[in-house]
């Protein structure tokens, strides 16, 4: 059993991301903390480490508990992590106001209107 991988490949087997180049897209992004410190994608990832992981609008606090270099089944994924339950709680706080209207997710409707554009302006004087 390996005593490191790599984050990007960790991130690919783990399912956090589709792609190893997602992952490393991420990580170049900001998206990938590793305890507290921005990493880059050689970055060798060890069990124990806290790994915080934004994809999207969802925000992941995990504890790497088991190592992989190769992309899996769903459920030998699941065993590579433990997620916190602060986490998994406001995770799920997040899908609940997305279901009962609360959040509005944006819409993919193409180019703003003038009207739109002026909207926001008068939105944005305002602040």
């Amino acid at each position: 059993m390996t005593e490191a991988v790599r984050l990007d490949k960790w991130l690919w087997a783990a399912r956090f991301f589709k792609t190893r180049a997602l992952a490393v897209e991420a990580i170049e992004g900001g998206k990938v903390h590793i305890d507290g410190i921005k990493p880059r994608p050689s970055r060798l990832v060890r069990i124990g480490d806290q790994l915080i992981i934004r994809r999207e609008s969802e925000l992941f606090d995990v504890s790497v508990t088991g190592l992989d270099e190769r992309r899996g089944p769903a459920s030998v994924a699941v065993t590579l992590y433990q997620e916190s339950d602060a986490s998994r709680q406001a995770r799920q706080q997040q899908q609940d106001a997305y279901r009962s209207g609360l959040l509005s997710r944006p819409v993919a409707g193409g180019r703003p209107t003038k009207k739109d554009r002026r909207d926001w302006q008068r939105q944005q004087e305002q602040i």
